[in-house]
């Protein structure tokens, strides 16, 4: 579809300039609507799509001043380009500040006039596809559902509806499949850029000078292979999101650069000396202790403090094992049958996959079940051999965790200074029993 098949709106009190202005933008191609006033105008805007439209700024009841007003009250997006036989400096100044998006001098000379016209149509179609493109990704998006009730995940959700409507970096900190990237998408669900962009990169599944130029982009020529330049996923991002997930991954020298866009939004891609500027919220994380880089000098400190800003735990499964039920019916879903040492035994297994391994799991045992019954032989065999190896807590066991006070288990906890297989063991119970301890008593500080 040509630029010009949009309707153009044209307003001026004189017949005869209306007409020979109307007739020369018809034989362009351009579809015109032609009127005598602002308020006929404003009647076309109601039934009309009007792209933009060609206001004299002089008219006898109301000025070309006034039709930018009525058009800001009324929200509309129709371009107004303001025409006048008295332009001066101060006139068209005033009427850019209104709103107008340029001013042009009577007579109107044809060609500048379509020059105009053709930019201001060209902008409103970008606008209206990136308008269409972020409402395709609003609907498309899948629904971020973080399954569990157990203390330390009603905590973490707590966090994200906290964390998740400022514009500040989050660092979200956690083992391999606990869920960084759900997690981060949940804070972009509740942030004001839900409908925005994001983009999402992995540092430790590329080499540093891919990685570089995948985050910053390159020009034509900046290495071998670079045919052509290539905007990176901060440009892509702009506007929005970009998640880093294994941010401990990136090497001393992307880590300066990484640095300069959180603190003024500037880059300059591979192989340029433009400086670009963009507007993104980082959200990023990492499976190790960037504390502990930071002292060993893999990690810059300044550029640790700037995206820790704002620190989300996910605590790993053995450590939420109340959960662990409520996953296993997520992830295997509806129309099958259960043996009935199945979750049990899931429940003596660490998961050092976390939900990962869990979901990963439960895909083989649909795939091995008959007649969709999922049996314990369906499961890895680390799971089931822990399973027959592991110690069912035995009934003097649950006598003495059903008289653990809260007291008693924070003592423990002290004592080994967070500890917890010391902790555990100084109480007579397994490690497994702790945790529910510690979920059952709420107790969070460790």
């Amino acid at each position: 579809m040509p630029l010009h098949s949009a309707e153009l709106l044209l307003i001026d009190d004189d017949p005869d300039l209306r007409e020979q202005v109307a007739r020369n933008l018809i034989r362009l191609g351009y579809q015109v609507l032609s009127v005598g006033s602002v308020q006929e105008g404003l009647k076309y805007l109601v039934e009309k799509d009007v792209a933009c439209a060609i206001v004299d700024y002089f008219m006898p009841e109301q000025t070309g001043m006034d039709f930018l007003k009525l058009l800001q009250e009324r929200n509309h997006d129709c371009a107004v380009v303001m025409m006048s036989g008295q332009g001066t400096i101060p006139l068209a100044v005033e009427a850019m500040k209104c709103g107008a998006v340029d001013f042009l001098q009577k007579p109107v000379r044809l060609a500048e006039l379509q020059a105009v016209l053709e930019r201001q149509l060209h902008q409103r179609k970008i606008e209206r596809e990136n308008q269409h493109l972020r409402e395709l990704i609003r609907k498309r998006q899948p629904g971020v559902e973080l399954i569990g009730e157990s203390v330390a995940m009603q905590q973490v959700q707590r966090l994200i509806q906290r964390m998740g409507p400022t514009d500040k970096p989050v660092l979200i900190q956690g083992e391999s499949g606990t869920g960084k990237e759900l997690v981060a998408r949940a804070l972009v669900a509740a942030s004001p850029l839900a409908s925005q962009p994001l983009v999402t990169i992995n540092c430790a599944a590329l080499p540093d000078q891919l990685l570089e130029s995948e985050l910053f982009g390159h020009e034509k020529g900046a290495f071998t292979g670079a045919a052509s330049a290539k905007p990176g996923l901060f440009e892509v991002a702009d506007g929005g999101t970009l998640f880093i997930d294994e941010i401990g991954e990136l090497s001393p020298t992307l880590q300066p650069k990484l640095l300069r866009i959180l603190e003024d939004g500037s880059l300059r891609r591979v192989g340029s000396i433009k400086e670009r500027r963009v507007t993104v919220r980082l959200i990023a994380a990492t499976n190790r202790d960037l504390s502990a880089e930071v002292k060993a000098g893999r990690f810059r400190e300044d550029l640790f403090y700037r995206i820790n800003l704002l620190t989300l735990h996910l605590p790993p499964l053995r450590e939420r094992t109340g959960d662990l039920p409520l996953l296993f019916h997520h992830f295997l879903g509806n129309g099958w049958r259960v043996a009935e040492n199945v979750v049990p035994a899931l429940l003596q297994y660490d998961w050092p996959g976390n939900i990962r391994q869990l979901r990963n799991a439960i895909e083989r045992a649909k795939i091995l079940a008959e007649d969709n019954l999922i049996e314990l032989k369906n499961f890895p065999p680390e799971v089931v051999e822990t399973s027959d190896a592991a110690t069912i807590v035995t009934s003097q066991e649950s006598l003495v965790l059903g008289d653990m006070t809260r007291r008693k288990v924070i003592e423990a906890m002290q004592r080994s200074q967070g500890n917890k297989s010391q902790a555990a063991q100084s109480l007579g119970i397994t490690r497994r029993s702790l945790y529910r301890l510690l979920e059952k008593h709420g107790i969070t500080s460790w």
